[in-house]
Order: C-alpha cells, then sequence, then structure tokens
C-alpha cells in the first residue's frame, strides 16, 4: 500500500501517500534545529543552521518522528485522468460571481491541473522543511518545525485555516526565521512551528467527534511543551485566529501572548442584529457600520459554505473526495471571495500556488475530514468572529481590507483588555502569510517585540 511503515493511527487510503523515515534512534536523535537521521541513515533536509550556543535539543524528545513526503505517481496520473474525464456543467447565466465560481475561471484553471502542473516542485519546497509528526490525545500531528539561526529567537507557534495548509506559510518562513536578510533584524527572529490541523493533510483523521477547536487549542500547547518551548506566542488567521484566541481564554502557563488577523471581536448586541438580519443598528460609529455591512453580506451571501459544513460535511464530503473539479471549484470560491484581488485570485496568487494548496487536499483525500472541523466547532457553539473575552494576555491584531470582515478597533478594545498592537493596513486578504508575507511578517515582529525578555 505505500512506503509508510510506522503511521498505524492513520487510515490505510491514506499511508500510501506518506514517505515517513523513523525509528527509535531516530526519536532520541531530534534537534531543534530540525537535523535527524532515518532509520536508513538517510537525512531528514533541516533548516537553517542555528547559532552558535542553539543547537540541538537540550535532551531527547521521545515519540517525535521525521517526516517525509512523497505522493506515488499514479496518484498523479490518476488525478489527471479524473481531470481528463470532468463532465462541465453549463455556463452561469450571469456575468458576475453570484451564482458561485465562473466556469471561464474554473475549466482554464482545472485544464492547466490536468496537464502542465506539477506537484513535485511544491513537495520538494515541503520536504526541504524540517518536518515531524507525533502522537497527542491518541492522534497524530504532522508539523514543520524551523529553528531560526539567531540566538534569542522567539519561538512561535502558527496556525493555519481553511481551505489552507502549511503550504499558504511557506513564503513567510525565512522572512520570520531569517529576518537579516528580509530587512529586518536579528533580535527580531522566531523559531516556528507549523502544526497541520487534525484531519488535514498529513496529520490524522479523528475517527470519532470530540475534535473541536479547544481540543486542537490544548492540544498544540502540548506540542510548543514536547518541543522543549517553555515560552511562546501563538499566531492564525482562519481557524488559526479561532485556535490562538481559544488558547488565549485558557491561558496555559507559558503562553506569552497572540497575534491575529481574523480577529473575533463582534459585540453580542451586533451578533443579535445580524442573525435577524437587520439593518445596521443606530449608534454605529462609521467604521463600525462599515464592518457590520461587511458582515450582514457574509452572512446573507457568503456563508453557504460554511452552512454546509458546519451542518452536514459528509453530504460535501462525497464530492470533496470523488471528483478533483468539485474540490478546486469549492476552494476557488472562497480564494476568489477572499483574497485582495476584486475577485481575481489570478492577480495575486498564480496557478500553480492556488494548484498547491489544492492538490494537498486532494491527494491526502481530506476535503471530508477537513470540514469536520466546522461541525466541530458549531456543536461546540459560537461563530467565527464572535468576540472573544481576553482580559489580560497580550493580544496584536492586524487588519487587512479584504478580509470577510474589517474589525474595527472599537469592538477589538472590547474584546481585548491588553491589547498591545493594533495596526489596519492598505493591502491583502483572508490569506495574509500568503498574500502579503513580508507585510505580515513585519506587522508579527512589531507585535511581539515588547514580550521579547
Amino acid at each position: 500500500m505505500g512506503v509508510t511503515e510506522d503511521t498505524g493511527r492513520l487510515t490505510t487510503g491514506r499511508r500510501r501517500f506518506l514517505g515517513l523515515a523513523a525509528g527509535a534512534a531516530a526519536a532520541t536523535q531530534l534537534g531543534l534545529s530540525g537535523q535527524a537521521h532515518a532509520a536508513s541513515g538517510g537525512p531528514v533536509p533541516a533548516g537553517p543552521a542555528p547559532a552558535a550556543g542553539a543547537t540541538g535539543f537540550p535532551r531527547p524528545v521521545p515519540g517525535v518522528r521525521p517526516f517525509r513526503i512523497r505522493v506515488p505517481q499514479r496518484e498523479i496520473t490518476e488525478l489527471r485522468r479524473r481531470v481528463r474525464a470532468t463532465r462541465w456543467p453549463d455556463r452561469e447565466t450571469v456575468g458576475d460571481r453570484s451564482q458561485g465560481a465562473q466556469l471561464g475561471k474554473v475549466r482554464p484553471l482545472v485544464e492547466y491541473w490536468g496537464t502542465r502542473y506539477d506537484w513535485r516542485k511544491v513537495e520538494a519546497r515541503l520536504n526541504a522543511l524540517p518536518q515531524f509528526i507525533t502522537e497527542i490525545d491518541g492522534l497524530d500531528i504532522q508539523f514543520a518545525h524551523i529553528r531560526s539561526p539567531h540566538a534569542g529567537a522567539m519561538p512561535m507557534l502558527m496556525t493555519h485555516g481553511w481551505p489552507g495548509s502549511i503550504i499558504e506559510l511557506l513564503k513567510i518562513v525565512d522572512p520570520l526565521t531569517n529576518p537579516t536578510a528580509h530587512g529586518g533584524r536579528a533580535e527580531d527572529a522566531f523559531h516556528l512551528v507549523l502544526p497541520t490541523l487534525p484531519g488535514y493533510g498529513f496529520s490524522g483523521t479523528p475517527r470519532s467527534a470530540g475534535w473541536n477547536p479547544a481540543r486542537v487549542a490544548t492540544a498544540f500547547h502540548r506540542l510548543m511543551l514536547r518541543l522543549g518551548y517553555g515560552e511562546y506566542v501563538s499566531q492564525g488567521g482562519d481557524w488559526g485566529a479561532i485556535i490562538a484566541q481559544i488558547q488565549a481564554t485558557q491561558r496555559p502557563e507559558g503562553l506569552l501572548g497572540i497575534h491575529v488577523n481574523m480577529p473575533g471581536t463582534v459585540p453580542p448586541d451586533i451578533l443579535r442584529h445580524l442573525r435577524n438580519s437587520d439593518p445596521a443598528p443606530a449608534g454605529l460609529s462609521a467604521r463600525e457600520k462599515v464592518a457590520y455591512d461587511r458582515l450582514l453580506h457574509f452572512y446573507h451571501d457568503g456563508f453557504g459554505y460554511a452552512a454546509m459544513m458546519n451542518q452536514s460535511p459528509q453530504t460535501i464530503g462525497y464530492a470533496l473526495a470523488d471528483s478533483p473539479v468539485a474540490m478546486a471549484a469549492y476552494y476557488y470560491d472562497k480564494i476568489a471571495e477572499w483574497t485582495d484581488s476584486g475577485g481575481e485570485p489570478e492577480k495575486v496568487l498564480t496557478y500553480d500556488e492556488m494548484l498547491d494548496a489544492i492538490s494537498l487536499y486532494w491527494l491526502t483525500n481530506t476535503g471530508p475530514s477537513s470540514s469536520r472541523l466546522y461541525w466541530e466547532g458549531y456543536q461546540a457553539g459560537g461563530g467565527p468572529f464572535d468576540a472573544f473575552h481576553i482580559p489580560d494576555l497580550p493580544v496584536a491584531v492586524t487588519v487587512f481590507p479584504a478580509e470577510i470582515y474589517p474589525a474595527p478597533r472599537s469592538w477589538g478594545e472590547r474584546a481585548y483588555g491588553n491589547l498591545v498592537h493594533w495596526n489596519e493596513v492598505d493591502r491583502g486578504g483572508h490569506f495574509a502569510a500568503w498574500e502579503q508575507p513580508r507585510l505580515l511578517a513585519e506587522e508579527l515582529r512589531t507585535s511581539f517585540r515588547s514580550l521579547r525578555h
């Protein structure tokens, strides 16, 4: 069934996609630099060499296994076959995106996918990172761990969202870990831990209900402790923002602060009006009214994808598991809507970049399992933008103009009692690290500067 031998908790159907090299000896030789040797004796690609005095783990880390990706060629060939066999729908009857992903946009993207797209390029980029798997709370969590070459770097947990993965974070890795090569200062460097959400990519797929966002937040805190980070900061957008904010409410020992680029700030009284589809209530400032109107548009005209996954992730899962074109159209629709591109993501992302992200879901068959996180979140209550009450932990926020809603500072000040940074930038959208990596990197350096020892 493939080359994997030691991931028994992963489903048989997904084992064939994993190229893992591990063993008891390797597990005790892992360094924080990401350097390790597989049981076969071959090296696992490492990140930048740590500075003097920062080399390697101070102690062995049991249960952390090196990880590499190697998708069998037959799976790529099968993807192309399925794309060539597509039965296309007829064209939409409107001249805009109001009926969804447009045929004239999706078809050329998919035809490129089935002919010229090369998965091996992004596979090589991912394998150039030090990647690992470890079991937490009975589930395998895959992650990349990149040490900065600069002494005194701050550990940072960065969590991706949907329909994303660590692929959307690749552009920001070097600016954060090696800031001096990107116009920054050595004292602003970060060590990065980039976990893959349960049910996404190469992490394990939960086999029973209960892996809700709070459980994920706890698991990722345990991951940071396992890697030897007694203190760290947490960052994210989309699900990553929710995870970071939940961690802030859990207030685990060692969490110094968080940064989010999709803040949860909507007050309860505003939510009541939104649920009733009311016009903006009286008394809102001009800035608050803009946020309200964008939220009203989202819940009225852009929430269908989430409603489906909140209520029936298994139903949409059949299309996502069986049809690459269904998956591509479903994800492209949100990429188009949420990028700072006026509905034309090709202006800010290449075909290859979009297909890298989509292909990871397809080749791991995690369209259905990733959708279930929405169901889990829905069962737990609350919404993606509901205000999080974080009274004293330092919180930093960057608001990107094409985010689903542009959070106003007045709402942020009500939600976060210790707001250490708030900035509204002039470009970028929901996928901040993907669209504007340099800008987000500078925001993160500024946000956490006051928290460094």
